[in-house]
């Protein structure tokens, strides 16, 4: 028994002389280490020697260490050490080599350093401490030296036409200041509606902390074509310009939805984009292909991370350096021209149009109507102008060409297609229609599909189209059926994303619940919706002749003539439906009659979407007209206008589409 107590007695003093085992600097060091992979800057503290916390607080210690990080932005830290030879594990004080690697702002930095640990008694306990210095943060940098950052800005890439036209270039506008102290009252009530500037704006600008008397105090910026407000500008005295860079867009309002403008990025969008790079003072995107394409356009600033030093005659140490990388010029398939004679050719009606090869599926022209003016956004736009387009019943700032809108008998063509794939449409059968309103039976109550060109005689298809007629197309969707028709318009690109570079909206066949919706979108009323882009890409099969779809284009980098959908109608049916879509101009009763132009010959199809909430109320009509050269289709322009009711209906789109035709022809 005394046996078995004594070898108890022996563990237990063996397991307390184990517990109570001092940590050796290898370990300690190495639990350091830990926490500063893990960037625990206020527990990294605790390892610090005595001498070492003489010259640094926690608080500072842990601020320091932070705000350098994050101003640096390091990621990707490690810390590793060379672990200490046999031979020198019991010398005191011990010291370590490690290792800092990470990635900054300015690209990788990578440096060696010594560490010096030191056996202090605290509490009655002995511990190792590390004797830190301020080059552990980084090697060369000294006590009372300074880490400086400067940024080189890149040069934006250019937005150019098919034919290197700018549409948004780097360019040059008027800054406009005083010299500090000499503004009086008189010249004060003169430069602020001149500036469209508040007296408050002015005077804020002037009393900044930075504002030294007689200095040049930017105002604000001024077209070079305002010449007019500049001469009135430079005549007041102390009022001076000078020329900056800038960015400009030349074709302002024409292509302003399209191309969009740049602006000084604000706290929420840095918030968003600081991971992508993103710094404040940075100019960015704010709409348009300026938005959309930001980040091929804005290349990459050059940034240069520097250890200055306070002692005097000693070279600063140069940490890491990123070259500025200017941003890629990007050229799109639209020709600049051809965009500015579509926009003005739609004057101030609100609408959308757009032209496209359809050969090609290169895009020509993307006009929203009525527009806004770029160049003045980008300078500075007073609140009220602001409100002023917001306000506008027009609504400048929308981008129609990007939304979906109801098609109207623009549809029409594409229900013809489905029809003649399916066999619900046989081309030369006669459909006997009477009168002006049909119902499929008395299970519609009082809906009634309604047409325009109400005869006696039975309608075939090349009729239906020429006169556009509702109530052919009705009863062909029908015919089809709703799982057919949803099938047929997929093959056409409904129902799918279109990979295009700027968004948008996908054109759908809404849910066709029931037979009055069914038969309301065979003539492109119901929930069915395009957007412009996809319905010139739609008739690229007829334009064509070979059925295929084309997929539409907007950068000249990409494949032309690529094909979209294959075989979404076949060749003889497109062909056919071709041939009547020349009808609907040439004949004497066609509804776009008025489009016909001597020796050019036309096809194309008018369209009139009613937006109204129930049937036997008056609501607003959109009117639409999309054509092409079917003997050189090389340019097909579609266009819609908004409130054509009691103006001639799709009439007002047709004289403006063969306006844009006789010009380019």
């Amino acid at each position: 028994m005394k046996k078995i107590f004594g070898i108890l007695l022996l563990l237990m003093i063996t397991v307390i002389a184990g517990c109570s085992k001092e940590p050796t600097p290898e370990q300690r060091f190495s639990d350091y280490i830990a926490l500063w992979n893990q960037q625990k800057f206020s527990k990294m503290y605790d390892y610090l020697s005595s001498d070492a916390k003489k010259n640094i607080s926690k608080e500072q210690f842990t601020t320091r260490y932070e705000k350098l990080y994050d101003d640096l932005q390091i990621k990707d830290l490690k810390i590793d050490f060379k672990k200490p030879k046999k031979d020198q594990e019991n010398k005191e004080p011990v010291r370590y080599s490690f290792t800092a690697s990470m990635n900054s702002i300015a690209g990788p930095i990578t440096f060696t350093q010594q560490a010096r640990l030191q056996e202090e008694e605290r509490d009655n306990n002995k511990n190792w401490y590390v004797d830190w210095n301020t080059e552990f943060i980084f090697k060369g940098l000294k006590e009372g030296d300074k880490i400086s950052v400067s940024t080189s800005a890149p040069k934006r890439g250019e937005i150019l036409d098919r034919n290197g036209t700018g549409l948004a270039v780097n360019g040059q506008v008027y800054e406009v200041g005083v010299a500090a102290g000499k503004l009086d009252d008189a010249v004060l009530s003169q430069l602020g509606p001149l500036l469209k500037m508040t007296r408050e704006q002015i005077n804020n600008l002037l009393s900044a902390s930075w504002v030294q008397p007689g200095q040049f105090v930017p105002l604000a910026k001024v077209s070079m074509d305002d010449q007019k407000r500049i001469a009135q500008l430079i005549a007041l005295e102390p009022v001076k310009t000078r020329k900056v860079e800038a960015r400009v867009y030349p074709y302002g309002k024409a292509a302003a939805q399209l191309v969009g403008y740049v602006g000084a990025i604000t706290a929420d969008e840095l918030e968003k984009l600081k991971k992508n790079g993103y710094n404040s003072g940075d100019v960015i995107g704010k709409r348009g292909l300026e938005q959309v394409l930001d980040e091929r356009l804005r290349g990459t600033s050059g940034v240069k991370i520097v250890i200055k030093k306070k002692a005097a005659g000693s070279a600063d140490v140069v940490l890491a350096e990123k070259p500025v990388v200017d941003g890629q010029d990007v050229k799109l398939t639209i020709d600049a021209e051809l965009q500015k004679t579509v926009f003005t050719e739609m004057g101030e009606e609100a609408g959308t149009a757009a032209a496209m090869n359809p050969k090609t599926g290169e895009t020509l022209a993307l006009v929203s109507s009525p527009s806004f003016d770029p160049n003045q956004v980008m300078l500075g736009m007073a609140a009220e102008e602001w409100q002023a387009l917001r306000q506008n019943p027009k609504q400048p700032l929308t981008t129609r060409f990007k939304q979906a809108y109801a098609p109207g008998s623009v549809m029409k063509p594409l229900t013809a297609a489905v029809g003649l794939e399916s066999g619900a449409i046989v081309p030369g059968e006669a459909v006997p229609i009477l009168g002006a309103k049909w119902q499929k039976d008395s299970s519609w109550g009082n809906y009634f599909v309604t047409r325009v060109h109400a005869g006696t005689e039975p309608v075939n298809l090349e009729k239906a189209l020429v006169y556009s007629d509702n109530i052919y197309f009705a009863q062909a969707a029908l015919k089809i059926g709703k799982d057919k028709f949803v099938e047929g318009l997929k093959k056409f690109g409904f129902e799918e994303a279109l990979a295009y570079p700027f968004p948008l909206e996908k054109s759908v066949t809404g849910t066709l619940g029931n037979d009055i919706a069914l038969a309301d979108s065979g003539y492109g009323q119901g929930q069915v919706q395009m957007s412009i882009v996809h319905l010139l890409a739609s008739y690229t099969p007829f334009a064509n002749g070979n059925g295929n779809v084309i997929k539409p284009i907007l950068l000249t980098d990409e494949q032309q003539g690529q094909v979209w959908k294959e075989a979404a109608v076949s060749a003889e049916n497109a062909k056919l439906i071709s041939a009547d879509l020349r009808k609907v101009v040439s004949d004497p009763g066609g509804t776009a009659r008025a489009a016909e132009i001597s020796g050019y010959p036309l096809a194309g199809k008018t369209g009139t979407a009613e937006i109204k909430q129930k049937q036997g109320v008056t609501g607003t009509e959109n009117g639409w007209f999309i054509a092409y050269n079917p003997d050189n289709p090389s340019l097909m322009v579609a266009m819609m206008v908004e409130g054509v009711q009691g103006r001639g209906g799709s009439l007002v789109p047709v004289n403006k589409v063969k306006n844009v035709f006789e010009k380019w022809k």
